[in-house]
């Protein structure tokens, strides 16, 4: 299962033990470690990056699952208190590519107060006792969550919106007095821009995905190339899983698409 690790420690040196016991699970086959990076809360409540290991095949800043868990524990404090709306709409967008839920952001907040420092890892993982155990003996407090996927969910319900008020538009277009007409068209077309620039914003981020996904398989091959038995059976089953939820994502991407398309040529049939 893809899930992303939080391990939070009293002190940095513990933090970066804890670092070099998930290398050795990894190494082990007892979990695949994706991208990791050691972090640190500080007085002022921010966050800094105390180590980023780039040996993993997913780079952990940048974009990634796990750079976005970092700019959500360190970016704005309380999304209650008022933030503005950019800033909103940024911990949204962290949160999909994060790809967890707001509670086990705020479990780790509750649990990563300034001084403590935390291993950050995107994992898969089929059992939680390899890295609870270790991490435990370490003085390590664990959370986790599996991985989510509602980014393509909540786009497609942001783009099929956006289609029901342009076309609704539309037909009020068509009822309107000459005096209107002027106005209610300006507001299609700013709604057409908002469509073309989610559907864009959509291609950009299932590229990234897509590279991202390529970079974690093509690791795994390589692992399972000197793997035998039990173990190679358990690489080759994290593969087939990370295909099939990228595969998943890029289906719903093609959806939207292919709505676009569809919207441009009843377009073209109706000029």
């Amino acid at each position: 299962m893809e899930r992303m690790l939080t391990v939070i420690f009293n002190d940095e040196s513990k933090a970066y033990e804890g670092a070099r016991a998930l290398n050795q699970l990894d190494a082990e086959g007892s979990i695949t470690i994706h991208a990791e990076s050691v972090i640190g809360k500080n007085a002022d409540g921010t966050v800094a990056i105390k180590q980023s290991n780039d040996e993993f095949p997913v780079r952990t800043v940048g974009g990634t699952a796990i750079g976005s868990m970092i700019g959500l524990l360190g970016g704005p404090a309380g999304l209650a208190l008022g933030v503005t709306a950019g800033a909103l709409a940024g911990s949204f967008a962290d949160l999909n590519a994060a790809a967890v839920d707001a509670e086990y952001i705020d479990d780790v907040s509750a649990t990563l107060t300034p001084g403590k420092c935390a291993v950050i890892a995107d994992v898969s993982e089929e059992w939680v006792t390899p890295v609870d155990t270790t991490m435990e003996a370490l003085g390590g407090a664990v959370i986790r969550s599996a991985r989510i996927s509602v980014e393509e969910d909540q786009r497609a319900r942001e783009v099929a919106e956006l289609r029901a008020e342009i076309d609704q538009l539309k037909a009020e277009h068509d009822q309107a007095r000459a005096d209107r007409k002027a106005k209610i068209e300006a507001r299609i077309d700013e709604l057409n821009a908002k469509l073309q620039a989610k559907l864009d914003s959509a291609k950009q981020r299932s590229a990234q995905i897509r590279g991202e996904t390529d970079a974690k398989v093509q690791a795994l091959r390589k692992k399972a190339e000197h793997a035998k038995g039990d173990a190679k059976a358990t690489i080759e089953a994290r593969i087939k899983r990370i295909r099939e939820d990228y595969e998943q994502s890029e289906a719903k991407l093609k959806q939207l698409a292919a709505g676009r398309l569809m919207a441009a040529a009843a377009k073209l049939d109706r000029g």
